[in-house]
């Protein structure tokens, strides 16, 4: 994978509005899951519009490592043949994730419920990443787990041959750990509840649903999702359309709304409720989007998004937003540096075990490109309109969300923004240069910061 191979710098310039309709990739937790589903499931699940990066491909080749048979085909879609629920096999070598934490931390709870011993690895970024969030309500299921000190990567689980339902309330807002549990509830006797005190995405729900299992979600006295699942239901394969992904959508959005002149249309945009934190931020801030041709497609709400160069200004962003929009919050703080005032962001801790510290690297990328930033235990506040913006190198930790977030800045800034590495990128938005470029963005290769 590109994050174990050189680094490749990339500075972006400004200069250019910003034009064009586009498509960007499929939504990444939609792929990751229609690749699982479709692994567990009976018959042949076709998959249209499925993110053909490296986190989803790495997914693809672990399903194929445990039986299934997931394939692409000429004309761009992919079908996994399954192996139906109960009976994956055991993979013959470690099954390396790259840099995916959505695919492994869920693989996680999918190998726990079957009788067989998984080693999973990572890259130095995922290795990096603390599982324990997810093996810790796994062992309580009665998961064999052998992992490095801090429940890091490599890890090594024994799946259960009867595995225990248990009812867990989630200790943060983490869609992972909810799925993980769940996804380990499929092939478990009785009913697996989670109990979510803050709603997260519900992709896995969803979907599950379509797939044929027995899955329900109330709400108790105190506010809390309650999702119960029975186990050891009969999963039907299905035909998936992918919508686009939010969380790369954000990045020509964000990109048209602070580069004078511009006006990008991005097609098919996944609205569902729990991913739209961004999009509700922006609006508030004073920014000029458009989403129109709404339409239904396979549970989930798609619309074409537009967004035209506006004045933004600092808003208060709640902590309770934070679930909906917790990838694009390294975007939002480069929106923030372009609004007038300060731009407070709230209950950001999650921020902190990403693919990097990413609270932490939003900050000094900000301090190199001359934007003043606050950053708290769980909190940023920018402060936007500052003069001589950009002309820093920012060092992205192999996150592919901080190197597009600054890549996106340096088309704006008064002076060129260089990131250390762009290759990371190819991890969720491998067209990411492509398709700015294709609107009129400015990148080059290398970190030379250009005059």
């Amino acid at each position: 994978m590109s994050n174990s191979s050189s680094p490749k710098p990339m500075t972006s310039h400004s200069g250019n509005p910003l034009n064009g309709t586009i498509k960007v990739p499929g939504d990444k937790s939609i792929s990751h899951r229609s690749l699982m589903f479709g692994a567990l499931a009976v018959g042949r699940t076709t998959i249209t519009g499925l993110l053909e990066s490296e986190d989803v491909i790495g997914t693809a080749n672990a399903m194929n490592a445990v039986g299934a048979h997931c394939m692409r085909h000429e004309d761009g879609t992919w079908t996994v043949d399954g192996v139906g629920l109960g009976s994956l096999l055991e993979p013959e070598a470690p099954i390396d994730f790259g840099n995916a934490g959505t695919g492994c931390r869920l693989c996680m709870g999918i190998f726990a419920a079957h009788p067989i011993s998984v080693t999973m690895v990572g890259d130095a970024s995922l290795s990096r990443r603390p599982m324990g969030r997810v093996l810790n309500p796994l062992r309580e299921m009665g998961v064999q787990v052998v992992a490095r000190t801090g429940d890091r990567l490599p890890a090594s689980i024994r799946g259960c041959e009867t595995p225990l339902p248990i009812t867990y309330r989630v200790p943060m807002a983490s869609a992972q750990v909810k799925s993980a549990v769940l996804l380990a509830g499929l092939n478990t006797p009785g009913t697996t509840t989670v109990i979510e005190p803050v709603a997260t995405r519900d992709h896995t729900e969803k979907m599950l649903i379509g797939f044929g299992a027995d899955l329900k979600v109330e709400i108790n006295e105190a506010g809390e999702r309650v999702i119960s699942l029975q186990g050891q239901p009969k999963l039907n394969a299905q035909d998936i359309t992918v919508p686009a992904d939010p969380s790369s959508a954000a990045f020509p959005i964000v990109a048209a709304l602070i580069t004078p002149g511009s006006d990008v249309t991005v097609e098919g945009v996944l609205l569902n409720e729990h991913r739209i934190g961004l999009i509700t931020t922006l609006i508030e801030m004073g920014a000029d989007i458009e989403i129109t041709n709404k339409r239904d497609t396979g549970g989930e709400m798609l619309g074409d998004v537009r967004a035209r160069h506006s004045a933004l200004k600092g808003i208060v962003v709640p902590a309770d937003r934070a679930p909906s929009m917790i990838d694009e919050y390294p975007v939002l703080a480069i929106a923030a540096a372009f609004a007038e005032g300060d731009t407070v962001m709230l209950g950001l801790e999650e921020l902190r075990v990403k693919e990097s510290d990413r609270l932490a690297a939003v900050a000094r990328g900000l301090e190199a490109n001359n934007i003043p930033c606050v950053e708290g235990e769980d909190t940023l506040t920018v402060t936007g309109k500052a003069a001589n913006i950009g002309g820093g190198t920012v060092i992205t930790h192999l996150d592919h969300r901080i190197a597009m977030a600054f890549l996106v800045l340096g088309l704006a800034a008064d002076k060129p923004v260089s990131v250390d590495d762009a290759s990371p990128i190819a991890t969720s938005f491998p067209v990411f240069a492509d398709l700015l470029t294709q609107m009129g963005g400015r990148f080059s290769k290398g970190s030379e910061i250009a005059a």
